[in-house]
């Protein structure tokens, strides 16, 4: 292999030819049939409990509202808030958790933080007057701040928390949703919103042996301080006597090992693929520069953010953190006009391989153990699993309570009664916590918790039984005044900071529902548009770098590339193509023109 003399200095097509080399290895080490195999979560309800609100007791809701939404994280929140300045006033919230924030309520781990900047993440930040406290929040802030929102909004008034929706019937003669719940509520809804996060499933590996295990276990989003002691910022002090296992290595276990390292009589943290762990460099926020925001910042540096990020060309990076300085110097052909296709790729592959680079020589400055520093890099391209940054996680290893069980790949064997079993090595353990993530790849029925039956009694997990069918991601034909905030592979866009496309989605819902209200109609998605909106998609599917199939085919497995097995993946589980500043764009353009161009209006009853 040739190399184009674009690439970045002292790398060349040897050394990408020997990292290409290193990569497969050690992807194809990963590759297991048997790693997307889940815990069944039906009758473990205790792993799934909320460990830190009680559950009060309440009649159930027979009444009518006007919408319901279902989820109170950042999109149920934002969805709720657009539809309350739509001018509709009887809005039901329902969650599991026991108050808003979504991810933000669950996630309580000592250390937990966002790894988006917060002038960015944090919505509304301009309207409800607030800053926040560093460049990079942590999770107290977050979650209340999202109470903030929802109380500015009047989101608790007719909230039903602790409650799971079982079902949702559409009745023509009401021109309304019955929704039913696990706590005996049967109501009417007029306009559904259902906001399902992509870090509410919980992935729990069906590792053999894990019901046997007789010490304490929980996942990382069900933290028990009981158990622990101490808080989100301050010391475990239960844990002084206690022998501790982490398995995983991914964005929850970077931030939990440094505080159970400091707090535990001994930590393993069981590992089967390295994250990538950048530096976090946070800090206060500055006044002087806060004062001096002027009308409209936020949005200007928001989607200036989500632009760098999408690959877009820029005049200026705004943020300048981890996340654009990276895409910023991959994504950008500017002066680079005279290469072929071919060789514009190989010099965005020779900087993935330099900044690679950079990330695993800190892993050896800062690692003294050379054999634990080496299992600690990471060896595959930089987008190939989502991106870490910390300041504290590497710096763990060398306590010498710390120990990196590293598995080569092959994960843990077995749990026991009295610890976990890894590369034929039992290891004794009081505690195991399971920081494996989220599932993200599940059926959209089975992730939301209940199926949908529309009209003439079509049922959601029918229809999309071969992947979701939908007219930009948010309606779906057969399912009336029936609206999703998509995720990621939902049809919709995808997008480094979440909150960015979870509030321009619930926004655009907001507008719609004002239209139909303004009409008086009932709204559904035309069977034939909807076709011809998931062709288009299908069609254009991969055609960003690092959503291609070669790139995906090439990573270690992950949830980006559904854990390496990408053709059980259906292939309707696709964003909409090119930059998310088109689809944002598509959205308001569609809207504006005043048409709802494929939509079907019936008269509201």
């Amino acid at each position: 292999m040739t190399s184009t003399n674009a690439g970045s200095a002292g790398l060349g097509g040897g050394e990408l030819d020997q990292a290409r080399a290193k990569y497969r290895q050690e992807r194809d080490k990963r590759q297991d049939p048997h790693r997307r195999d889940l815990l069944d979560l039906r009758g473990r309800e205790e792993l799934l409990a909320d460990p830190y609100t009680p559950v009060a007791g309440r009649d159930p809701a027979t009444d009518a509202v006007d919408a319901l939404v279902v989820g109170a994280g950042w999109g149920g929140l934002m969805a709720a808030a657009h539809l309350r300045k739509a001018g509709i006033n009887r809005i039901r919230v329902v969650d599991k958790a026991g108050d808003v924030g979504g991810v933000w309520y669950w996630n309580r781990y000592p250390g937990v933080m966002c790894d988006v900047e917060s002038y960015i993440y944090l919505p509304m930040l301009e309207e409800l007057g607030y800053m926040p406290k560093h460049r990079y929040s942590y999770g107290e802030e977050i979650r209340g701040y999202a109470r903030q929102v929802a109380e500015h909004f009047g989101l608790y008034d007719l909230a039903l928390f602790h409650t799971a929706v079982s079902g949702l019937h559409w009745s023509g003669d009401d021109g309304a949703w019955q929704v039913s719940t696990d706590r005996g509520d049967d109501f009417l809804a007029r306009y559904v919103v259902v906001a399902h996060g992509s870090f509410t499933s919980l992935k729990l590996p069906a590792i053999p042996g894990i019901d046997d295990f007789t010490g304490k276990l929980f996942h990382s989003s069900r933290w028990d301080y009981d158990y622990t002691g101490g808080d989100t910022s301050s010391r475990l002090t239960k844990l002084h006597d206690k022998t501790v296992g982490v398995i995983g290595t991914g964005a929850s276990a970077i931030q939990i090992v440094a505080p159970l390292g400091e707090s535990a009589k001994e930590l393993y943290v069981f590992q089967r693929t390295p994250s990538t762990v950048a530096p976090r460099d946070n800090v206060e926020t500055d006044p002087v520069w806060a004062a001096s925001l002027e009308p409209g910042w936020q949005r200007r540096r928001r989607e200036n953010f989500t632009a760098v990020t999408n690959g877009a060309t820029v005049a200026e990076d705004l943020v300048q953190d981890g996340w654009t300085v990276f895409y910023k110097a991959m994504m950008n052909s500017d002066g680079y006009g005279d290469l072929t296709p071919e060789q514009l790729a190989e010099r965005r592959e020779l900087l993935d391989l330099e900044h690679m680079e950079k990330i695993r020589a800190r892993v050896a400055s800062t690692v003294n153990d050379p054999e634990t520093a080496e299992a600690l890099k990471p060896y595959y391209r930089y987008m190939c699993k989502r991106p870490a940054f910390h300041d504290e996680y590497l710096p763990a290893f060398n306590l010498p309570n710390v120990t990196l069980v590293d598995t080569d790949g092959k994960g843990v064997e077995r749990v026991t009664a009295h610890g976990v079993i890894a590369n034929g090595r039992e290891y004794q353990l009081d505690c195991l916590i399971l920081a494996t993530g989220f599932d993200q790849d599940a059926a959209y029925t089975d992730r939301i918790g209940f199926d949908v039956t529309g009209r003439d009694g079509q049922r959601l997990s029918a229809k999309w039984a071969d992947g979701p069918e939908t007219l930009h991601g948010i309606m779906s034909n057969g399912f009336p005044n029936f609206f999703l905030l998509p995720t990621n592979n939902m049809q919709g866009t995808a997008t480094v900071n979440f909150v960015h496309n979870l509030e321009s989605t619930g926004e655009h819902i907001g507008q719609l529902v004002a239209e139909l209200e303004r009409r008086g109609a009932i709204g559904e998605a035309d069977q034939a548009a909807e076709g011809d909106y998931v062709t288009k998609l299908t069609a254009g599917a991969g055609l960003a770098l690092m959503g291609s199939r070669a790139f995906l085919e090439s990573c270690t497995p992950s949830r980006w590339n559904n854990e390496g097995a990408l053709d059980a993946r259906p292939s309707k589980n696709v964003n909409y193509p090119g930059l998310s500043s088109a689809y944002f764009g598509m959205l308001k353009e569609w809207l504006n023109d005043g048409d709802l161009a494929g939509l079907r209006l019936t008269p509201r009853p």
